[in-house]
């Protein structure tokens, strides 16, 4: 997904929400105005566009309003450093998808981000619709690998890293894919990686869809001892 993101405090444009997002694997271009951002619409295509409600010149509800007109399809997500019903109100009937308070959570807007892709595209990229059809609910990897759906049909963001681990383990869902095969996904350098931090990992990725999921079973993340780990079907 390519996103693009208006805000004029460089600090926050360039130290959090462009590297943060990058993290997630977005494809990211900054701007600190509108002009920016009209200039580079001329020769780019966005998927989403964030906009800092606040900015010099024309300000974010008005971009927002204009970018609706020309192109219906895009997704835009305001952002506001200054919580009120009227400016959400704006923003929604200037056509707004999402609406976020600063200071800003990069989990939060990833998520948002994911949610927005699945709605713009209609269908999960590289999730099973078969599953949902014959009643076989189970988690499953959608948006390229980039966020994790359980059964109840919440998106989890993932970073780089657990994209990578539970991208091997779905390709391979069902059999042990061994410790050296995922550490070999994780890092250039194999030889010098310590096989705790695939552990810790591993760790991770439970807790974080034991909490981000409660009301749904358990991710099948299984521990094969002495070999490695396996995605259950």
């Amino acid at each position: 997904m390519k996103v693009a993101i208006t805000e004029d405090d460089a600090v926050l444009l360039e130290r959090i929400l462009l590297p943060g997002l990058r993290d997630y694997g977005f494809k990211v271009d900054g701007f600190n105005d509108a002009t920016g951002l009209y200039r580079s619409l001329l020769t780019q295509q966005f998927d989403v566009v964030i906009l800092d409600i606040a900015l010099p010149g024309e300000d974010g509800l008005s971009i927002a309003a204009h970018l609706r007109q020309i192109q219906p399809g895009l997704g835009l997500v305001m952002l506001t450093g200054t919580e009120s019903r009227d400016n959400h109100l704006r923003a929604m009937r200037h056509g707004a998808d999402a609406y976020l308070s600063k200071p800003v959570d990069i989990d939060i807007i990833a998520a948002t981000l994911h949610s927005l892709s699945r709605r713009l595209e209609r269908t999960p990229k590289g999730a099973d619709s078969t599953d949902a059809q014959d009643g076989n609910a189970r988690w499953v990897l959608a948006s390229d690998d980039w966020c994790l759906v359980p059964p109840s049909g919440r998106i989890i963001a993932l970073t780089a890293p657990e994209r990578a681990l539970l991208g091997l383990l779905n390709a391979n869902r069902g059999q042990t894919v061994e410790k050296e095969r995922l550490i070999e996904a994780l890092t250039d350098n194999a030889s010098n990686f310590d096989p705790h931090r695939l552990e810790a990992l591993v760790h991770r990725i439970r807790r974080k869809a034991a909490t981000s999921a409660p009301g749904s079973p358990p991710l099948p993340l299984l521990s094969v001892r002495g070999k490695g780990y396996l995605l259950a079907t």
